[in-house]
């Protein structure tokens, strides 16, 4: 039998494509190991800072670097997705945040007739816009904290609306609060305010990646995690916690080994675990998730609440990150994962068509 020819679709233009490196390298290692090196054929497919596709990029992949993009590689928009694609049997999008976690490239994929792996077009767009997120959980009775929604054109209005707009803040959500850009992950833009100084100078800094902002109070909970394997009847993993010393779970301590530490499985009451794999899977099916998210939960242990925080698409896939390790404590080891993943979005397309 042939083996399937997986695109391994990595890099992209959003503010995460090293870290999209990192996350391919690792499935790439788990694409090859025992049964699957039997099963797939891996072709790595680059896209460049500037949007421009590389088929065959072997040399990044091992490299793990970005490539430089100088002046005579420049190519027009027509000339961006080279025609060698259409030989590709099943997409494996590993792309984090926008231009690729956010339904964009989904779409593509859904245009060209084409199957691949993870969420579609809509749960990847409402998964990646925060403000959306939260509708769609409200939506559904899921708990979270409060939380604004702000325009960059408030941010960068004249100076009697900004002040109000600070005044708003401090008064509905008080501090500490976050601000974060809508649709950026991996902590980017993210900033953790604690005075009006820090607020305003965090509302310019967010406006800056997004015209859509979001604020949201501060808590004092243990953060907890929950990985969703699966299409129409999802599973939910053990649970995950995260602990650290930095103010907040930010990009690097995100990605730096040894900045935070995993506890898997989490030591919580089995009420809250059962609680969290609940409202995971609610989430997952509010936004008509497929294949696979990662759910992020705070839990307030003084009384006993959990109240929903995120849903990510396209979780990391690193050495450090907490979607695979949630999955291994469950017993489904790296390789069988990313299988269990490929079989499910071929088995989506088998049901669309």
């Amino acid at each position: 039998m042939a083996k399937m020819r997986v695109g391994l679709l990595f890099g992209g233009c959003s503010g995460e494509h090293e870290v999209s490196i990192f996350s391919a390298q690792a499935i790439a290692r788990g694409l090859e190991l025992k049964s699957n090196a039997e099963k797939y054929d891996v072709v790595p497919v680059y896209i460049r800072k500037d949007g421009a596709w590389v088929m065959d990029a072997y040399d990044v992949l091992k490299s793990g670097s970005p490539l430089l993009v100088a002046d005579d590689q420049e190519v027009l928009a027509t000339e961006r997705i080279p025609t060698q694609v259409a030989n590709i049997d099943i997409w494996f999008p590993v792309l984090h945040g926008p231009s690729g976690e956010d339904g964009t490239i989904q779409g593509l994929f859904e245009l060209m007739q084409m199957p691949y792996v993870g969420c579609g077009v809509l749960a990847s767009a409402v998964g990646m816009d925060k403000l959306a997120m939260k509708s769609a959980f409200a939506q559904v009775g899921l708990p979270q904290v409060k939380y604004m929604e702000v325009l960059r054109s408030q941010v960068y209005s004249n100076p009697c609306v900004f002040p109000k707009l600070c005044d708003d803040i401090e008064l509905t959500l008080g501090y500490p609060c976050f601000v974060k850009p809508a649709n950026l992950g991996s902590s980017v833009g993210i900033a953790k305010v604690k005075d009006r100084q820090d607020l305003e100078a965090a509302l310019d800094n967010a406006a800056s990646y997004d015209r859509r902002i979001i604020v949201e109070a501060g808590v004092v909970a243990r953060e907890v995690e929950c990985a969703i394997l699966g299409n129409d009847n999802p599973k939910a993993s053990v649970i995950g916690e995260i602990s650290f010393d930095a103010d907040f779970y930010d990009y690097e301590t995100k990605y730096t080994s040894g900045q935070a530490d995993l506890a898997i499985p989490a030591s919580l009451p089995a009420d809250i675990v059962t609680a969290i794999q609940e409202q995971a899977m609610k989430a997952f099916q509010a936004i008509d998730g497929a294949g696979l998210s990662r759910v992020d939960f705070f839990y307030l242990e003084d009384t006993g609440e959990v109240l929903i925080n995120e849903i990510n698409t396209f979780p990391g896939f690193t050495a450090t990150s907490m979607y695979p390790m949630l999955w291994k404590a469950a017993g489904v080891e790296f390789d069988q994962l990313v299988d269990r993943l490929i079989q499910l979005g071929l088995e989506r397309t088998a049901r669309k068509s």
